[in-house]
């Protein structure tokens, strides 16, 4: 009996696995956060759209055409270059941590708005210390595996 419960507090995770652990996680969060967001804003929505109470409306003209294209832009060289730069310091982090500060950096500078010394410190600050610390603490600390 004893055994028993004491194998229930137990977890064995297979190394060759261990890298899908916690994006699982991530994904269930995603999904039930996404059917959450359609239970209370879609549905009153759809329902608005079909007694015509609004339209969909499909201009461009009210979409950021300077931060749309950069997000975009910055993500996706923000994944090949952490591969990359990861590439070169293998099963350290440094690629996540290297690549992390320039990229919170640029997307913030990309979204604030009146832009003066004392934001640009704030913005400086959170870049370096926000990945830091994520980094301390997944690679350090649980010892995770980052790119």
């Amino acid at each position: 009996m004893e055994n028993s419960f004491l194998s229930l507090l137990s977890v064995k995770i297979d190394f060759a696995k261990s890298h899908t652990f916690f994006p699982t996680i991530i994904i269930w969060i995603l999904f039930i956060l996404l059917a959450l967001i359609f239970i209370f804003n879609g549905i009153p929505y759809l329902r608005s759209l079909f007694r015509g109470e609004i339209s969909l409306n499909f201009s461009l003209e009210h979409v950021d055409k300077i931060r749309l294209p950069g997000t975009l832009i910055l993500i996706v060289a923000y994944f090949m270059l952490m591969d990359y730069v990861g590439a070169f310091f293998p099963n350290m982090g440094y690629g996540f941590l290297f690549v992390s500060i320039p990229f919170i950096f640029l997307v913030s500078l990309l979204y604030v708005h009146d832009i003066n010394r004392r934001k640009f410190m704030y913005i400086l600050i959170n870049a370096i210390i926000g990945p830091s610390i994520a980094w301390l603490v997944l690679a350090k600390l649980f010892n995770i595996t980052l790119p």
